[in-house]
């Protein structure tokens, strides 16, 4: 039996590029970045779930706010490296790894 192919499917690259550009343009570098800070707040959630510790429990741990903490898991706050840091250390008992590749 012959499988069918759709031809009028679209890569998740493709689609990248033209709803956004292509890599290196400024729209497209917004949509990464903005990409990157959803998946680390995705991250901390999952890391704080599976600890069972509350919003206002992992705030206390780390020495911030609920509502901070709040707005990282939301996407909605900038996060310092030291803050990130203090988070995954003393709040989530890990440790951070960091990495560029170009």
């Amino acid at each position: 039996m012959k499988k069918k192919v759709n031809k009028n499917l679209t890569s998740f690259a493709d689609h990248l590029d033209k709803q956004y550009g292509k890599k290196g343009t400024a729209k497209r570098d917004a949509y990464e970045q903005g990409f990157e800070a959803f998946k680390l707040g995705v991250l901390i959630q999952e890391m704080r779930e599976q600890q069972n510790l509350t919003q206002e429990q992992l705030a206390t741990k780390c020495g911030t706010t609920k509502s901070y903490i709040s707005r990282i898991e939301n996407n909605a706050s900038d996060i310092r490296l030291s803050t990130l840091m203090r988070i995954i250390q003393k709040g989530l008992g890990g440790h951070l790894n960091l990495s560029v590749t170009y």
